[in-house]
């Protein structure tokens, strides 16, 4: 038995369109961008626009796009049921796992990140 959720939408941005997407964003759902300051990490967070599930930007060196991260307390079982349903892996990254979709859509299954996990789950036996 294990748990999973939706976590996060990330906005994953080309670098040369990050700042306008942080600005475009920020101001078209009323949220403040947070940066950590750490100029390596290329994570800008809108806080404030849901409960329950994050909205970031993420600076990549890849074309611009949208992906979904799934939180789980088992990434092997969550995994394993999400390619039963018809995704793929694509690669594994440190502790988690870019995976496609049935239609070519691109998401993560990543560890537990939110603090109200817990209560908020979907349990899968």
């Amino acid at each position: 038995m294990h748990r999973s959720r939706l976590s996060t939408i990330l906005i994953d941005c080309s670098y040369d369109t990050m700042n306008a997407s942080v600005h475009f964003w920020g101001h078209a759902l009323g949220v403040s961008p947070t940066h950590s300051g750490n100029a390596s990490d290329s994570y800008v967070a809108l806080e404030g626009g849901s409960s329950h599930l994050s909205l970031e930007l993420q600076q990549v060196y890849a074309p611009s796009r949208i992906h979904l991260n799934i939180e789980t307390d088992n990434i092997e079982a969550e995994v394993a049921r999400l390619e039963q349903l018809g995704a793929t892996r694509v690669k594994q990254v440190e502790t988690w796992w870019v995976m496609r979709d049935p239609s070519g859509h691109l998401f993560h299954v990543v560890p537990v990140q939110s603090d109200d996990f817990a209560a908020t789950a979907q349990q899968w036996s």
